[in-house]
C-alpha cells in the first residue's frame, strides 16, 4: 500500500479545518455505543483525563469565518472577541448537538462567562468552568489543580459509568507524550527548513489534533514529517519571524497564508497550544494526577494567556523563541477585543527593545476578510528587516 502523499495528507486535514459539522467525531461516536465526546474551547485541558476515560477530546476554536453568526450575536456585546458568539452559534445551530459535555477553560472573562451561559442555554450538556491554578507553589497551587483534575476524574467517572483505573491514566499520559514528541519534532523541522513545512500546512496539521483520537494524529503527523522530507521546495529569500499573540480566538487560515505570501517564515508560533502546552514527557510513574499538576506548573509553556510568578521572566519567552529558531523578528496577531493578548503585547515589547528584535502588531478576527493590508505591513516589515540586516 502507498504512503499517502504531502498534497493528500494537506487536504485530509483541510477537509478536517473545513468541515463545522464534525463528521469524523460524530463518526467515532457512532462507531460504537456509550461513546462520549467531550467539547473545550483554548487554551489548555488535561485531555489525558478525557482519553483515560474512553471519551474524544473535541477541540472547538469558534466557527472561523466559514460560519456567519446570527444568533450568536444576540449573546454577547459587540465589543467581545468572536469566538465566543462564533461558538454559541456552533451550539443553537446543532453542529454541536453530539457532544456530551463542554470545558471552558481559564483563559478570560468572557470564557468564563460562557460557560454558565451553556449550562442555561443546553441543560442536558455537561458544562464546567475548568480553573487552573494561579500560584505556582506545589503546595498551594498544586494541591488546588489535583483536587481541580479529581473532581473532573470523577464528574467523567459519573458520566461514563465506569471508574478510571491507573493504567487508564497512564497509558493515557504516554500517548499524548509520543503526541507532543511528534509535534515538537514538526516544529523543530519547521524552524530549521521553513520553506520545506509552510506555516499554513503545519497549521493544518497540528489542528486536526483538535477533532482526531491521538492515536490516529501521532500516526498522521508521521506521515506528513516522512512525505514532506522526501520533497524538494523552493527556498525563498523571506525572512523568519516568531507569531505570538493567537494562542485563543484563531486566525483565518489566508491570514497565516499571507504573511508566507508577504516575505515571511514563520519559524515559531502559539496557536493551539493545548497541543503542546507541557513542553516535556510526564512521568508515567507514580500518581498520574500529581504529575500532570508537576508538569502544568513547572513544565509547561510561557505565554500571554498564563501567569507569570517572576517577573523578570515576563516576555523571556520571546526572547528564547527568537534565539531558538533564528528568527530576526516577532509579529504581534492578536485578536480584537483579546484581553490577555493585548494587555500583555507593551511589556512584551519592551522586552523585545531591551533585547534589540524588530516587531510589528496588528488584530484581527476569526472571520477577518481583506488580507491586504495585513499583507502590506508584513510585507514592510520583512523588507525593513532585510535592510537593518544588510546595513
Amino acid at each position: 500500500m502507498s504512503k499517502p502523499s504531502t498534497s493528500e495528507i494537506v487536504a485530509r486535514c483541510q477537509a478536517l479545518y473545513e468541515d463545522l459539522n464534525f463528521t469524523a467525531a460524530r463518526q467515532w461516536k457512532e462507531a460504537e455505543p456509550n461513546r462520549k465526546v467531550i467539547g473545550f474551547l483554548p487554551v489548555y485541558v488535561p485531555r489525558e483525563i478525557i482519553h483515560a476515560a474512553g471519551m474524544l477530546p473535541l477541540g472547538i476554536l469558534g466557527g472561523g469565518d466559514q460560519l456567519e453568526v446570527i444568533h450568536g450575536d444576540a449573546y454577547y456585546q459587540s465589543y467581545i472577541c468572536r469566538i465566543p458568539r462564533s461558538t454559541v452559534e456552533l451550539g443553537v445551530s446543532g453542529r454541536l448537538d453530539f457532544v456530551d459535555g463542554m470545558l471552558f477553560p481559564s483563559i478570560c472573562d468572557v470564557i468564563r462567562n460562557l460557560s454558565g451561559m451553556w449550562k442555561m442555554m443546553f441543560p442536558g450538556t455537561y458544562s464546567k468552568y475548568f480553573d487552573v491554578p494561579q500560584t505556582y507553589e506545589d503546595e498551594i497551587g498544586g494541591t488546588f489543580y489535583i483536587n481541580e483534575m479529581r473532581e473532573f476524574l470523577h464528574d467523567l467517572e459519573k458520566m461514563s459509568g465506569a471508574e478510571i483505573s491507573t493504567d487508564a491514566l497512564r497509558n493515557s499520559i504516554d500517548v499524548y507524550n509520543k503526541n507532543r514528541r511528534l509535534i515538537r519534532k514538526l516544529y523543530e523541522l519547521r524552524a530549521k527548513k521553513p520553506w520545506q513545512t509552510p506555516a499554513w500546512e503545519v497549521y493544518l496539521i497540528v489542528r486536526a489534533g483538535l477533532v482526531l483520537p491521538v492515536e490516529e494524529h501521532s500516526a498522521l503527523l508521521e506521515q506528513y514529517i516522512a512525505a514532506v522530507k522526501t520533497e524538494d521546495r523552493p527556498i525563498r529569500d523571506n525572512c523568519r519571524v516568531v507569531l505570538t499573540g493567537m494562542f485563543c480566538e484563531q486566525p483565518p487560515l489566508n491570514l497565516i497564508k499571507s504573511l508566507e505570501l508577504s516575505g515571511c517564515y514563520v519559524v515559531d508560533d502559539d496557536l493551539m497550544l493545548v497541543t503542546r502546552w507541557l513542553i516535556g514527557d510526564v512521568p508515567l510513574d507514580g500518581d498520574a494526577l500529581y504529575n500532570l499538576s508537576q508538569a502544568f506548573l513547572h513544565q509547561s509553556e510561557s505565554t500571554a494567556a498564563k501567569y507569570e510568578p517572576n517577573l523578570k521572566e515576563k516576555g523571556q519567552f520571546l526572547v528564547r523563541a527568537v534565539k531558538r529558531t533564528g528568527a530576526e523578528g516577532v509579529i504581534f496577531a492578536s485578536p480584537s477585543f483579546c484581553d490577555p493578548a493585548l494587555l500583555e503585547r507593551p511589556m512584551l515589547q519592551n522586552v523585545l527593545k531591551k533585547a534589540s528584535i524588530p516587531y510589528i502588531a496588528f488584530k484581527y478576527a476569526e472571520n477577518t476578510g481583506q488580507m491586504q493590508p495585513i499583507r502590506e505591513q508584513a510585507g514592510t516589515f520583512a523588507d525593513s528587516i532585510k535592510l537593518w540586516s544588510a546595513a
